[in-house]
């Protein structure tokens, strides 16, 4: 924010112009380039700055909490972690945890991003990061950016399909955690896997 470009605003007044608008980082934190761009004093080049420094910033976030290679125990192990990164998208994101045999957790891989309603995913994407993570289980994540926690007949079909191969490729799907808000469901917990 602090390149030059912007005229007659101090980086402050543009990052107070900023929250006056959105409230909070959250929300800011999501925008698209061409919304961050109908806001006076940022331009195309700020707008990709601050698109990628809040990006760092997750990336950061994310690191400091899943390489940490915390055993994990449970789904609320899963779900403390992830409920400050998930909690405020608006996009559905589906994600697998890798753990390896200690059932340490080894990376968190991003597969897919949707609409507010879907985020797509397909047993090659998820078990081709897995591989390439030399994982020895998995867990599926993903949000529901609308507060609904419960799952989708979709939600159970991919799930149970994941399951079935990840049996065949001897990588066994452990849960399928929905974050929802502050909020999470476990298909482990709630007796669907």
């Amino acid at each position: 924010m602090l390149r030059t470009g912007t005229r007659g605003k101090s980086a402050v007044e543009i990052g107070q112009a900023l929250l006056s608008e959105f409230k909070n980082l959250a929300v800011i934190s999501n925008l698209s380039v061409n919304d961050l761009k109908k806001i006076k004093g940022i331009g195309p080049d700020k707008a990709v700055t601050l698109i990628s420094a809040f990006e760092v910033a997750k990336r950061v976030q994310m690191q400091s909490k899943w390489y940490s290679e915390k055993k994990i125990k449970s789904p609320e192990d899963i779900a403390d972690m992830l409920i400050p990164l998930l909690k405020n998208e608006t996009k559905e994101k589906f994600l697998i945890a890798c753990l390896n045999k200690a059932n340490k957790l080894i990376k968190l891989e991003e597969i897919s991003v949707g609409s507010v309603d879907s985020s797509i995913v397909h047993p090659r994407e998820v078990f081709k990061a897995a591989i390439e993570n030399l994982s020895s289980s998995i867990i599926l994540v993903h949000n529901h950016p609308s507060g609904n926690l419960t799952p989708s007949n979709a939600d159970i079909k991919v799930t149970k399909q994941l399951v079935e191969v990840g049996t065949l490729m001897e990588i066994p799907v452990f849960d399928h955690i929905i974050i929802a808000g502050n909020k999470f469901f476990s298909f482990v917990e709630e007796k669907i896997l």
